[in-house]
């Protein structure tokens, strides 16, 4: 059985109290790393970026209709341009000049048709640019609210990783003055049972929180005062002390 001085055996509760406080150090990473809000807000980015890039795609295909219509405007109205002229000059057959005419107002009904469909391509595209800008709102705001809940959790974390690392500065140097043999169960305790000491206190163990039987109570205190003892259920060393009997 190992054994430690009973006053070497107190310091392994300083310990696990570092111990304990680097845990919940530890946990406290854990939480802030896996933070549900960054999660949340991942999958509303990615729909909103998913919808965005519909809005783009409906606002790039609208101004290409757009200058499809607007070519052919143009071309109809250079034409009528040119039959214009030709009509004007009053050069030509009189048959050829009167069926010119007829092409002119033709013409003049193409481009009219035209005009009302640039002018529905402009109207639909006014309202798709609309869309996109609003998409675009959206997008920001979720990214403006993901930089600001990363911003905070990475200063917490910072704030974390500073106390983490003023503690084991301290628990090393404190380790360093135990016990070597003590320490050493102490260290394979913890790492096994996640707990390396706690208090036998009145009869119950700190460690599981449970009151011992009898028979172990009465084994525990049969033993010598510098034998390192296990709480039976948490596999804890327990620490004792007269004054906690």
């Amino acid at each position: 059985m190992a054994k430690a001085a009973p006053a070497e055996q107190l310091k392994l509760l300083e310990l696990q109290g570092l111990d304990a406080r680097l845990t919940g150090l530890a946990n406290r990473r854990r939480t802030l790393e896996n933070d549900p809000r960054i999660k949340d807000l991942e999958a509303a980015l990615s729909v909103a970026n998913g919808e965005l890039g519909a809005a783009k795609v409906a606002v790039h295909d609208a101004e290409a209709a757009l200058k499809r219509a607007e070519a052919d405007v143009e071309q109809v109205a250079s034409r009528i341009e040119r039959d214009e002229a030709r009509l004007n000059s009053g050069t030509g057959l009189s048959k050829d000049l009167v069926a010119l005419q007829k092409d002119i107002e033709s013409l003049n009904k193409r481009r009219s048709d035209l005009e009302d469909v640039e002018l529905e391509i402009l109207e639909r595209l006014d309202t798709l640019r609309e869309r996109q800008a609003a998409q675009q709102a959206i997008v920001d705001g979720i990214q403006g609210s993901f930089g600001t809940i990363r911003a905070e959790l990475d200063a917490a974390l910072a704030e974390v990783a500073a106390e983490a690392e003023g503690l084991v500065a301290r628990r090393a140097e404190f380790a360093a003055g135990l016990d070597a043999g003590m320490l050493a169960v102490y260290e394979k305790t913890l790492a096994k049972r996640g707990v390396g000491a706690a208090r036998l206190f009145h009869g119950t163990s700190e460690a599981s929180g449970m009151k011992l039987s009898p028979g172990d109570l009465a084994e525990i205190k049969a033993a010598a005062a510098d034998d390192i003892v296990f709480c039976p259920d948490s596999g804890a060393i327990l620490v004792r002390s007269d004054d906690w009997s």
